[in-house]
């Protein structure tokens, strides 16, 4: 069964030109008002401001092209969570291609016969489009909507309903998706939304047209370079990049396992960048825009 990534994407560029005009009178100026200050950029973060992963949920991926550390977010995904672990503690991923990379989409890989058409032995996955978002998940909140929250569970990017909704529903919470940012995994299907395997897919840059309808489990933390720099092609023409061991970082031996530390949403210091760079993009901004800061010894 072709378990291939399904979308079409079309792009239209429109040339727009304009005929000269008359210059117009010139007047004095108002005297402009004195411009609301912008929020100071905030200074390093403190070591409150840092959180380390669970090593069980951090997947190290060594590509030929270099290492890519990712943080899986069982809380939004836990039956594909599960899957993509065992299969890394198997060695199931050792070898693979990347077979369907799009430049300015996503990098795809995770099939045994690198063509889109496998999987492995395990049975398939049911969708996990949405989420259930109670007051126990971990959330910070980035933008308030009104009617929609959108913020950060973990270094995953989330939307949901009003948590005001949540006093309406019988299990007192609200739905919930991930937001396809750059950086985002998210798993490969066919036409039956319950037929996630193995494939997977890494965002090269943010796709909106995805969410709700291809389950997200994770977020690359470091190596966004690496995701970027595999080689493109639709399918990839020889020699193809791949993936040389994928293992959970608890997995590794503890001496060359590299410590990994990232910015925790919940401390002051990332609610200050929140701050910076909506002010900075204006009615432009989006979750997408903040980066998470990793450190990795």
């Amino acid at each position: 069964m072709n378990r291939t990534l399904l979308l079409a994407a079309c792009a239209a560029a429109v040339a727009v030109t304009a005929q000269a005009a008359p210059k117009p009178k010139v007047t004095p100026a108002a005297p402009a008002a004195a411009a609301a200050p912008k929020p100071a950029a905030p200074t390093g973060p403190g070591p409150a401001d840092w959180r380390s992963p669970d090593p069980n949920d951090v997947l190290v991926i060594d590509t030929n092209k270099g290492r890519i550390l990712v943080e899986m977010v069982g809380e939004v995904a836990p039956l594909h969570v599960t899957q993509i672990r065992a299969l890394a503690h198997e060695g199931f991923y050792d070898g693979l291609k990347f077979f369907r990379v799009i430049d300015k989409f996503m990098d795809q890989t995770g099939d045994p016969q690198n063509n889109g058409q496998g999987g492995s032995s395990k049975p398939n996955i049911p969708a996990e489009f949405t989420f259930r978002r109670g007051a126990d998940l971990p959330f910070v909140l980035a933008v308030d909507q009104t009617v929609a929250e959108i913020g950060f569970t973990k270094s995953l990017p989330v939307e949901s309903q009003s948590m005001q909704l949540a006093a309406m529903t019988k299990d007192q919470k609200v739905t919930a998706w991930s937001l396809y940012c750059q950086g985002v995994m998210g798993m490969a299907r066919d036409d039956n939304p319950d037929s996630g395997n193995s494939q997977f897919f890494l965002m090269r840059y943010p796709y909106p047209s995805l969410e709700r309808k291809y389950t997200a489990w994770g977020r690359v933390i470091s190596g966004m370079d690496v995701v970027r720099a595999i080689k493109v092609g639709e399918p990839v023409e020889q020699p193809q990049d791949y993936m040389e061991h994928v293992r959970l970082l608890t997995d590794l031996p503890e001496a060359t396992r590299p410590k990994v530390r990232v910015i925790d949403p919940k401390g002051p210091w990332f609610k200050a960048q929140i701050d910076r760079v909506r002010a900075a993009k204006g009615t432009d901004f989006t979750a997408c825009d903040v980066d998470i800061p990793v450190e990795v010894k």
